[in-house]
């Protein structure tokens, strides 16, 4: 069954690039404390993430902010230094990238999903969140190849 607004986080390990290397995040920890806009994406530099999901939040990170979003996250089942180039490359300043290497945290949300046919394995679905204090405000999950409700600009729609 697939988390829902209410929620707590499950704990899952994700990792960050840091200047000092790779940086282990305890979901249940990090997102404690603060309102933070999550969303996912099946994986970095596929078309829809690199052309419309990434830079619609990298365009209303000050609007998302404004709104009371002390962060925005970003999650994909890639390594972090795919991530970390990914961003570097869209220049993704303000985005944290969150990598869920082993689709572990996708897992556990129940929003994963069974790319296997594409050659991508197991993925994550297409989502935006807005975790409050550790627990899910608000939750859009797209439909099998759409995007629509997981984008910045239904995000901010909905806040």
């Amino acid at each position: 069954m697939a988390i829902g607004v209410g929620d707590p986080l499950p704990s899952v390990q994700l990792t960050r690039l840091t200047p000092d290397g790779r940086e282990p995040i305890d979901t249940a920890d990090y997102f404690k404390g603060r309102r933070v806009a999550l969303f996912a994406v099946p994986g970095a530099y596929t078309p829809t993430c690199s052309a419309q999901h990434l830079p619609g939040f990298i365009q209303k990170a000050d609007a998302l902010n404004a709104k009371g979003i002390d962060e925005i996250a970003c999650t994909a089942v890639n390594d972090p230094f795919v991530l970390e180039a990914w961003a570097k490359a869209n220049d993704a300043q303000g985005i944290t990238m969150l990598a869920d290497g082993n689709a572990d945290f996708a897992t556990a949300l129940g929003l994963d999903m069974d790319g296997t046919k594409f050659g991508m394995g197991r993925r994550s679905q297409r989502y935006a969140m807005v975790i409050n204090d550790g627990k899910v405000e608000s939750l859009q999950v797209e439909a099998p190849g759409e995007f629509r409700v997981s984008s910045a600009d239904h995000l901010l729609e909905t806040l």
